[in-house]
């Protein structure tokens, strides 16, 4: 385990030296780290740790400060968000964030808005509908009208629907009854057994751990630590800090 990280040549996604503000408040210094194509990768960290500004940064919603945001080499200091999805990145923010007065299908189609995904609309909703049985059963019920858990469900196969080569779940689990925080544990370990790579956080940090190839802990907006999901679960920092061990 250590404090660097070097870009590997099955790199996804790299971030090298990334420094982030919201407007003069600075939410990172210096993040490196990189995700592995068809891995589930975790950021972890408190609340106020950088982690949804660097989401939001890989996205383009935030500007980078400094540094350099690559995926599959390219870099993405031009590129619009808009742009970002054609190109396979995919954000399910936290808090779901649904529109509840559309159909359950309705908010699944509008996560194919982008041309590539377009194209395959109605094979990925079928494909979609078969990985949550519930949005199945309710696809003509109104989204606001579904459970904490459903919604969830639902956040995360509208991401699904963009078709994306890097999803990233913001906080998936938060406010979540425990049989439904395991739900979405499957669903994030099925997602990955299809070839989608997955950028996670999360402050569920036993359950991430247990799936994530690779973690990253933030403090501070920095990163202090990383490792394994197996090296982080046995860390005597990690277990005391977030486990209560």
């Amino acid at each position: 385990m250590s404090e660097s990280n070097e870009s590997g040549a099955d790199s996804l996604l790299q971030l090298n030296g990334v420094s982030i503000f919201y407007d003069r408040i600075q939410a990172a210094w210096d993040v490196t780290f990189s995700v592995r194509e068809g891995s589930v990768t975790a950021l972890l960290g408190s609340n106020g740790a950088g982690k949804s500004a660097i989401m939001k940064a890989i996205t383009g919603i935030l500007p980078v400060g400094k540094g350099t945001i690559m995926l599959e080499g390219l870099d993405m200091e031009s590129i619009s968000p808009h742009r970002r999805v054609e190109l396979g990145i995919s954000l399910v923010p936290e808090g779901r964030k649904v529109f509840p007065e559309l159909s359950v299908q309705e908010n699944l189609e509008l996560g194919a808005y982008c041309s590539r995904a377009r194209r395959t609309l109605k094979a990925t909703l079928k494909e979609i509908l078969e990985i949550f049985p519930v949005l199945a059963e309710r696809r003509r019920q109104m989204a606001g009208s579904l459970s904490g858990g459903e919604q969830q469900m639902l956040a995360i196969g509208r991401g699904l629907m963009a078709r994306p080569r890097l999803l990233m779940l913001d906080e998936p689990s938060l406010g979540l009854a425990p049989v439904m925080v395991q739900r979405v544990f499957e669903v994030i370990e099925r997602i990955r057994a299809q070839g989608v790579t997955i950028l996670l956080v999360e402050q569920n940090v036993r359950h991430t751990l247990r799936v994530a190839e690779m973690a990253y802990i933030l403090e501070t907006g920095r990163v202090t630590l990383q490792g394994s999901g197996e090296e982080l679960l046995n860390n005597p920092h990690v277990k005391k800090a977030y486990l209560g061990l």
